[in-house]
């Protein structure tokens, strides 16, 4: 019962750590204001009926070092039973200037049972290269246009959801992930309305390429619809793990930049 609910407890991790596996490089990119500050948006996890965790991500203003940013934050914590038998608290955070999209800082939280680990990164994105600064690894080049994995989901919806994709396109975003650079790659499926306690809503469909292995069977084992509105918001995330099958669907929102208007009359 317990290694099930550590690959649940996986699942639930990559609800936070995921959704970024989407970016372009042969897709368009389309500029436009997709979230703002005030949006929160509440996730809630099952297996079959049962409910194991709850996510959040929300986006606020502040500053730092003096400078305006916007404060990006992807939460995940089990619930119930899933909460008795392996214990999940994870955050993660991104400080993102707008006018570049670029992150500034990101700060990875995660306690997993008795697992724990914390690190903060320091990005500087200058005119003829890129450094990160990790507090656990010190100062390092990168790739020039690399992001940390909540950035890069904010940047997806932004820029990179849109009509001008093509069905069976990979496309991929370099993040600055677990203190190396890590390419994050997903498959666009096409146009799919699916049914929600909303209603009926048009939504893009993607399938992140997926490590085989640790809880995945295959490369197509994770499916996310986002919404095909100019919110751009996902709506439901699917995994079939090697243990069964869990889906994340967004239970409650606030705060939308844009009309929620992908719903599909009956």
């Amino acid at each position: 019962m317990k290694r099930v609910f550590k690959q649940y407890g996986f699942a639930l991790a990559v609800v936070m750590a995921f959704i970024p596996v989407i970016t372009a490089q042969s897709t368009k990119p389309v500029s436009r204001m997709a979230y703002g500050p005030g949006e929160e948006l509440h996730y809630v996890m099952n297996y079959g009926f049962i409910t194991g965790g709850r996510g959040v991500l929300s986006v606020r203003d502040t500053v730092l070092n003096g400078k305006k940013l916007h404060h990006l934050v992807g939460s995940a914590h089990t619930v119930g039973l899933a909460d008795r038998v392996f214990k999940i608290r994870n955050v993660y955070e991104s400080f993102v200037d707008p006018k570049t999209d670029y992150p500034v800082k990101s700060i990875r939280n995660i306690s997993e049972g008795r697992y724990r680990y914390y690190n903060e990164v320091l990005f500087n994105h200058g005119p003829d290269s890129t450094f990160i600064n990790s507090q656990r690894s010190g100062q390092k080049y990168v790739k020039a246009d690399i992001y940390d994995i909540v950035a890069a989901f904010y940047l997806a919806r932004k820029k990179y959801f849109n009509d001008n994709m093509k069905e069976g396109e990979v496309i991929e975003i370099m993040t600055y992930f677990s203190d190396e650079e890590f390419p994050l790659r997903i498959r666009y499926r096409g146009i799919e309305t699916i049914n929600t306690k909303f209603g009926r809503l048009e939504c893009y469909k993607f399938s992140p390429v997926t490590e085989v292995g640790r809880a995945f069977k295959t490369e197509d084992d994770m499916h996310v619809w986002i919404t095909r509105d100019a919110n751009r918001i996902p709506i439901r995330i699917r995994f079939n793990l090697v243990v069964g099958s869990f889906t994340c669907d967004l239970e409650e929102f606030r705060g939308l930049r844009n009309p929620f208007s992908s719903l599909v009359p009956k």
